[in-house]
């Protein structure tokens, strides 16, 4: 048996969708992917969303609407952007391509969040908003991280690229901030076998990020007139077609999805003592992007751990790692290792793998039946 971190199946519908893309001569930013746009806001109640070819270029296009939307005018390059330590390095990349610098704060172990208690020690004169990333669709502490971006007169992003449909207090994520991205990798719980989107309530907001993910052209000119730094960040309407159904059928995809997240957390609920797993507060609903496994003791291996899971068919991801301390990418900073210890030890001790809609009870079931068969021998 076979499970894989992600399964896109192209639907019918979005198969008449490509085919009336092609048949036209207009592909790119076409009617699909304002329709992919709209759609996507009324799920949600995001009042503005700009489609972009990737959560990634929808990151980047977030910290770069900073120098126009920011309560200080005087945002340049080389200012700073606080985020977690431990993320997709889509975080920390897209900070770097912005033409800021990340402010890396430790996480929370067993939310592998943000740790919202750490931030008020990382702000200075040049720090100019925080990204909050709810990793594996886990949400932050929203109220904690409001409070503090109030105090002292901070914009939030938040990456809610794992985090399709998740709620905290309630609320939506991507809610909370002055604008939300997501991805539409095919891992993720919408699928365009890639693309992203920025979504925010903010009309300035929109503005800006349309205009960036033009080169920053001028909107509605008619010639070359670039008002600020910007870059191609267009979605496709082939991209939009396959992402529409999925769109369409949201729910029935979440649904499905955390049904398996609850079914294998119940069975593997005999090895919490060997290991961690996301999980679900009363005041909160965790998006089913995948599960997560972080070992509590390091000499259960966590590397003969992945080799095991491969070695059944179990794909597997490791749990990112401390971006500044574990990724030669981010040696520039010059952080030293042990300076971020939680980010640090889930990144060598965790591990992640798929729960998507396509997986069956058999698949939750041999899940659990591969991790008790590893555990079993410890």
């Amino acid at each position: 048996m076979e499970i894989k971190f992600g399964n896109l199946k192209v639907s019918e519908e979005a198969v008449k969708h490509l085919e009336e893309v092609v048949k036209t001569s207009w592909v790119s930013g076409g009617p699909k992917t304002k329709m992919l746009e709209k759609s996507w806001g009324n799920l949600f109640g995001y009042k503005y969303n700009i489609a972009m070819s990737s959560g990634t270029c929808a990151d980047m296009a977030a910290c770069m609407t900073l120098y126009d939307i920011s309560n200080n005018s005087k945002v340049k390059p080389g200012d700073e952007i606080i985020a977690p330590a431990l993320a997709f390095a889509a975080v920390g990349n897209s900070i770097r391509a912005a033409g800021f610098t990340p402010a890396f704060v430790d996480v929370k172990r067993d939310t592998m969040n943000i740790d919202a208690n750490k931030i008020e020690e990382k702000i200075n004169k040049k720090t100019r908003a925080i990204m909050a990333v709810h990793t594996m669709g886990k949400p932050c502490e929203m109220d904690k991280i409001l409070e503090i971006a109030n105090k002292y007169n901070l914009k939030i992003i938040e990456d809610c690229c794992e985090a399709h449909g998740g709620k905290y207090n309630n609320q939506f994520v991507g809610t909370f901030s002055d604008m939300a991205t997501f991805s539409y990798y095919v891992a993720h719980i919408v699928s365009c076998g890639d693309g992203g989107m920025l979504s925010t309530n903010k009309k300035i907001v929109a503005d800006v990020a349309d205009s960036i993910k033009h080169h920053g052209r001028k909107p509605g000119s008619l010639y070359f007139d670039h008002l600020r730094f910007g870059l191609n960040f267009r979605m496709n309407d082939l991209t939009a077609s396959v992402g529409i159904p999925e769109i369409n059928n949201f729910w029935n995809i979440f649904n499905k999805r955390k049904n398996n997240f609850y079914g294998l957390t119940e069975r593997t609920k005999d090895l919490e003592e060997f290991a961690s797993f996301v999980e679900e507060q009363p005041n909160e609903v965790v998006s089913p992007h995948a599960f997560s496994v972080i070992l509590k003791n390091p000499k259960h291996d966590y590397s003969k751990l992945y080799k095991f899971l491969e070695s059944k068919e179990i794909q597997c991801k490791r749990n990112f790692g401390s971006m500044p301390t574990q990724h030669k990418a981010f040696e520039y900073l010059e952080h030293k290792l042990g300076e971020f210890p939680e980010a640090e030890y889930v990144g060598n001790n965790g591990l992640h793998f798929g729960i998507h809609q396509f997986l069956t009870e058999d698949h939750l079931d041999y899940a659990s039946e591969a991790l008790h068969e590893y555990f079993k021998e410890k």
